[in-house]
């Protein structure tokens, strides 16, 4: 084992677990699908709610990561109408923000997030986020 990778075995495996992540950065696209990809996690990346919603649909996800600050469709409108679908509405979505707002945090919960994230994220806490709420799934 090379001396900087750590311990394998403390990240949680996420084989079989489909997660979409939501985000206008093609950065934090890019750092949240490697980082899933790492634990074994299938990842569905999405520029804006409108493109999340025209695939969501078609994969299913097991966890949705959602941005709020987006043009066209933000965040909080892109989970309100990802939950309003029957089918999605006990889908876990989590928000993605730079901002700790308590005021971010109660609209997230408004429009029926589960949880919120700060941006930037660190892979430990991606990771056991999806595996905390995949197991609840």
């Amino acid at each position: 084992m090379h001396p900087t990778w750590g311990n394998v075995s403390e990240t949680p495996r996420l084989s079989g677990i489909k997660v979409m992540v939501i985000d206008d950065s093609n950065t934090i696209r890019k750092t949240a699908e490697i980082f899933l990809l790492q634990a074994g996690a299938q990842v569905v990346l999405a520029e804006d709610g409108f493109d999340a919603l025209a695939k969501i649909n078609d994969h299913l996800p097991n966890v949705v990561f959602c941005d709020i600050l987006m043009p066209r469709l933000d965040g909080y409108q892109t989970c309100a109408l990802i939950k309003k679908n029957p089918k999605f509405a006990s889908t876990p979505v989590v928000m993605l923000s730079s901002k700790d707002g308590l005021f971010d945090r109660a609209r997230g919960r408004m429009v029926g997030s589960d949880e919120y994230l700060t941006k930037p994220f660190t892979k430990d806490s991606l990771i056991k986020t999806v595996a905390d709420h995949a197991a609840r799934g």
